[in-house]
């Protein structure tokens, strides 16, 4: 069990991430691929991904066990990571007593393999080699679904948004599913180990992801900037088919033609059920029902069920389909009877 320990303070500071975590998702999937269990979340993607694979993957699962402790250092939670890069310039400049600390504590459990002492030391080579293994693997197994990761995380984040609006920041806390249970002021969350986390002020992130699994996870180390991590409901066929490219004129946007199907798009924006874009369009819920459909399987919106309701999400491609024909289009958390601007 983790117990998570607010202040009055710490629910002030209560934040969901903005989008998905490149190092966060590397290394819960690099650790979900190596795992049996999720088979219906996970099985289509990981034969996929599996023959597709190079080196990279055999050197991270050097250091990222299916289960049981990974190295902090692998997931900071500090600087600007809204690129791959970005965030690898982060992990890269790790000061060395982290690595050894960490790469220590990661030997308890675990024979690591002989370049880790190099990295643990901060030698230059083995920095490079482990940067060099987390961009290959981002573009082998991850970039061709990352749009797919991304429109998940968004549809989480405006289910995450109506539970604060609903509920305030206790409600959000209590209703991130049923590996969390919040006892004021201290969050309980299933966990694998016994872990104490104190916030002291700080607040806290909540960062969605697409490939934790099963549970959630945070960080070991209580002093670093608080984060924790959360599964988040998958699309049963999320990873079928596999996401080659169509050809040019060809797939599924031909029907998205008419009015009402765009009127259900642009509803989407900040989140929206059928019932709400119904009434919004002042049509007959069947109708939308078949716009959704269409839209969803063009990959222009995801659809997240939770706590027995569906919310429809526009996904980026459909956000940018959106703008680039002239509709303001606001931030994927920002919902509300504002409506768009043209």
């Amino acid at each position: 069990m983790l117990r998570v320990h607010f202040t009055s303070e710490d629910l002030t500071r209560v934040r969901v991430a903005p989008g998905p975590d490149f190092l966060w998702e590397i290394t819960n999937s690099v650790q979900t691929l190596q795992r049996r269990d999720g088979a219906r979340e996970f099985d289509a993607w990981r034969r996929w991904a599996r023959p597709r694979l190079s080196g990279g993957r055999t050197l991270l699962a050097g250091l990222l066990p299916p289960r049981g402790y990974s190295p902090d250092f692998l997931t900071p939670t500090s600087g600007d990571r809204a690129s791959l890069q970005a965030a690898l310039d982060v992990l890269l400049s790790t000061p060395h007593p982290r690595l050894r600390t960490d790469l220590s504590q990661l030997a308890t459990s675990l024979r690591l393999p002989g370049w880790v002492r190099s990295l643990a030391a901060g030698d230059t080579d083995a920095l490079r080699l482990l940067g060099d293994a987390l961009r290959t693997y981002q573009l082998e197994a991850l970039a061709p679904y990352w749009a797919c990761v991304h429109a998940h995380v968004d549809a989480d984040r405006a289910v995450r948004l109506c539970s604060l609006l609903d509920r305030g920041t206790e409600g959000l806390l209590g209703g991130l599913g049923p590996q969390f249970r919040w006892r004021h002021p201290v969050l309980e969350v299933a966990y694998p180990v016994d872990q104490q986390l104190h916030l002291r002020g700080r607040g806290l992130v909540l960062q969605p992801s697409f490939f934790c699994w099963p549970t959630p996870t945070t960080l070991a180390d209580g002093a670093l900037p608080p984060v924790l991590v959360y599964p988040i409901h998958h699309a049963a066929d999320w990873a079928r088919p596999a996401p080659d490219a169509p050809p040019e004129g060809s797939g599924p946007l031909g029907p998205l033609l008419g009015h009402t199907r765009a009127g259900v798009l642009r509803a989407t924006l900040t989140g929206c059920s059928t019932v709400e874009a119904a009434r919004l369009l002042q049509v007959t819920h069947p109708a939308v029902s078949q716009h959704v459909n269409v839209l969803r399987a063009a990959g222009l919106i995801t659809t997240v069920r939770t706590a027995g309701r569906s919310l429809h999400v526009a996904t980026a491609e459909g956000r940018a389909l959106l703008a680039a024909e002239g509709w303001a289009v606001p931030p994927p958390t920002e919902r509300g009877a504002a409506g768009l601007h043209r």
